[in-house]
């Protein structure tokens, strides 16, 4: 990690102001004063500012349910974020890992640790999702029959990955897939001659949206969570 990067996120010093300080040669890593900020930071390194001990800052990682009607980006001007909910320092150094379209609700996850981003999205991991999808109109054999066997989609070369249905009712349907295409499961319904009306996300890999969350609130996964 950049000397700056550690310094803001473990005081109370922006980005900017944590490269004055090191330029000043008030911070010293392993006993030795430091002006780079760009310097990078072994994990086992001892950093001081002005004589007290720094120490890295703690990795986060949230799930959030979304709420309709919000983004999930960083910034928006018309639209409030996922991020606006989290009332957390450094928030800006958070990113979503599984993003959801505005009229989407349900799950989402953020977290400062780009590895575990990285390994949660990436579609060589192949982590299931799994939605609750309410349709405009009655679901038929026909439809479910070619989601199990892999949708194409247009614009796409191969047919998306097969996905798993669970009937709950005629016009709802819980519905698992492997992938992360854009608008993939809205793209897959009408693809298959249906239309969504409402779309929830419950589950990540192995993360499950808690139900004692209302739209808007977040908290932070445990241990278990995290270990994917």
């Amino acid at each position: 990690m950049r000397l700056d990067k550690l310094f803001s996120q473990s005081t109370v010093f922006t980005r900017s102001q944590a490269k004055i300080h090191i330029k000043k040669g008030k911070v010293k890593v392993d006993g030795e004063t430091i002006k780079n900020p760009a310097q990078h930071i072994t994990d086992n390194a001892t950093v001081e500012y002005m004589g007290v001990s720094i120490s890295k800052p703690k990795l986060r990682y949230i799930m959030l349910n979304k709420p309709t009607g919000v983004v999930c980006a960083n910034i928006d001007k018309d639209h409030p974020t996922v991020f606006d909910s989290l009332f957390v320092p450094n928030v800006e150094s958070l990113h979503v890992a599984g993003r959801l379209d505005i009229d989407t609700t349900g799950l989402v996850l953020l977290t400062d640790d780009g590895q575990w981003l990285h390994q949660i999205t990436s579609p060589k991991h192949n982590h299931k999702k799994v939605y609750l999808v309410d349709l405009d109109s009655d679901i038929t054999e026909k439809q479910i029959r070619i989601l199990s066997e892999g949708v194409q989609l247009k614009a796409e070369k191969e047919r998306s990955k097969p996905a798993e249905i669970d009937i709950i009712s005629k016009t709802r349907i819980r519905l698992t897939i492997s992938e992360g295409k854009y608008h993939q499961v809205k793209r897959m319904m009408a693809a298959v001659g249906n239309h969504v009306i409402k779309l929830h996300r419950e589950k990540i890999a192995d993360i499950i949206l808690d139900d004692a969350l209302a739209a808007g609130q977040w908290r932070e996964l445990s241990d278990l969570e995290i270990k994917l």
